[in-house]
């Protein structure tokens, strides 16, 4: 069990209960006050709903780790939120972040996006009365006939946004041929607005490594038809996060097809990316509350392990739009 505290606000997110977007925004607007974070929207959910990230550090150089691209895995988005807190708690009264050094992120910064799928998590946590009176009989048509929403993991449209950027999009198979709760891939890649956003906000940012939080498994994947001239290194990387987590790692075949946002960000800028599934193997709903305190003690350091790994052994690039940000930054 947890709590994330700010003092200023007094507020406490209570672990046992299903983490909202409406509670994200509250808790991302008092440590932004608290610590003097930046956040941004970097768009809108198909209803509207802001797609919040939240930068940690003042290095002009990025990494980009995400949640909830999935409506049942918000227990991703606990996760990160945690990760915020602590590591602008620490960074703010300069000292160590779980032992590692905070000059860490004055190198490379941490931008967060905890809830990349708010559509989806609130119909998966809310059932069809969160959503509009007009579309609710559309939803339990999507979700098979049933009324039990616990199992639902696409965006508000029926598609499934892990499934919708372009690397190997074309070549995913078994999918739903309609939306649907899950599995559906959409007409075309990037057409779902929260995929869209994310794609744009990278492109923008150009990270140096990626993590995209998801459930579950205890599994690291970190493979789409990586070069063969970065292999040594993205196997180091991998195995950096392996030390802290305990998490099994994933070897697909060389065949593996994706639309995954780690396929599509590995394929783009020949940078490491992995996703990690929290908790242990579930079916098709959210994981247990009870498990947040163990994945939390086992990730809690991934953020700087990833941030420290790509400032020694990944080529930076002089991105001169993140430096004017920096300077303003630092200026204010």
């Amino acid at each position: 069990m947890y709590s994330l505290t700010v003092t200023s606000k007094g507020y406490t997110i209570d672990a046992n209960k299903a983490y909202t977007y409406k509670q994200m925004k509250k808790d991302i607007q008092s440590l932004a006050n608290s610590h003097d974070l930046t956040v941004k929207s970097i768009g809108q959910s198909e209803f509207g709903r802001d797609i919040l990230a939240v930068k940690v550090g003042k290095g002009s150089n990025s990494i980009l780790i995400t949640g909830s691209h999935h409506g049942r895995e918000w227990l991703s988005t606990h996760v990160l939120m945690k990760m915020i807190e602590e590591y602008a708690k620490a960074y703010q009264s300069k000292q160590k972040i779980f032992g590692h050094g905070r000059d860490i992120l004055n190198d490379v910064s941490i931008w967060f996006i905890p809830m990349v799928n708010p559509d989806g998590v609130m119909l998966q946590q809310k059932g069809v009365d969160s959503m509009p009176f007009l579309f609710q009989e559309v939803y339990v048509d999507m979700n098979e006939g049933s009324d039990d929403f616990t199992r639902w993991k696409a965006n508000g449209l029926g598609v499934d946004l892990n499934r919708q950027y372009p690397a190997g999009w074309e070549h995913i198979k078994e999918d739903k041929k309609f939306a649907s709760y899950s599995h559906f891939k959409g007409n075309q890649p990037l057409e779902s607005s929260e995929t869209r956003a994310l794609s744009t906000f990278t492109n923008q940012l150009k990270p140096l490594a990626a993590a995209a939080y998801h459930t579950s498994g205890r599994v690291i994947y970190w493979y789409f038809h990586n070069e063969v001239q970065y292999l040594a290194r993205d196997i180091q990387f991998v195995d950096s996060i392996v030390q802290k987590t305990g998490y099994k790692v994933d070897y697909p075949p060389l065949s593996a097809t994706g639309g995954g946002y780690t396929d599509w960000f590995i394929q783009t800028y020949k940078r490491p990316a992995v996703t990690i599934e929290l908790s242990y193997p579930v079916e098709e709903t959210n994981p247990p509350l009870s498990v947040l305190s163990e994945e939390w003690e086992r990730n809690k350091e991934i953020g700087m392990v990833i941030a420290d790994y790509a400032r020694k052994h990944i080529d930076k690039v002089d991105n001169p739009n993140s430096k004017e940000q920096n300077k303003k930054e630092n200026e204010q």
